[in-house]
């Protein structure tokens, strides 16, 4: 199967140069690394609420989805990563309003930490 990176410049680079990619193609699937609160070009994130954060999160997915050949739309599955559970009625109504009325199948952790003090991080998969 071949395996083909995806970037796109609507997304932040990898994380402080760490080696990994915005996404990988293979086969049919997409596969997208974990996305932070952080604007393409940014180093601080963007906005202090589990909403604000969850928004930009979900704006990095799309982008990178959309490169992609993909979409929110055609999610399978996403891994929420949030630093308090605390926090989930607040991602969830962000999240509801965006992957529409058929969701992925999903998994929802408390982490102890996550980068830049990040409230939450989100993984996908999507069918292209």
């Amino acid at each position: 199967m071949q395996k083909d990176v995806v970037r796109t410049e609507e997304a932040p680079a990898p994380f402080q140069g760490a080696p990994y990619s915005q996404a990988i193609r293979a086969g049919d699937l997409v596969f997208v690394s974990g996305q932070l609160a952080l604007r393409p070009g940014d180093e601080e994130l963007s906005g202090g609420s589990i909403a604000e954060q969850t928004e930009q999160v979900l704006a990095n997915l799309r982008a990178i989805l959309e490169a992609a050949g993909s979409g929110l739309d055609r999610l399978v599955k996403t891994t929420v990563f949030l630093q308090d559970l605390g926090d989930f009625a607040g991602m969830n109504e962000v999240y509801a309003r965006h992957v529409g009325e058929r969701p992925p199948a999903r998994s929802t952790v408390e982490v102890a930490k996550l980068p830049s003090g990040a409230l939450v991080e989100i993984e996908a998969i999507a069918h292209l």
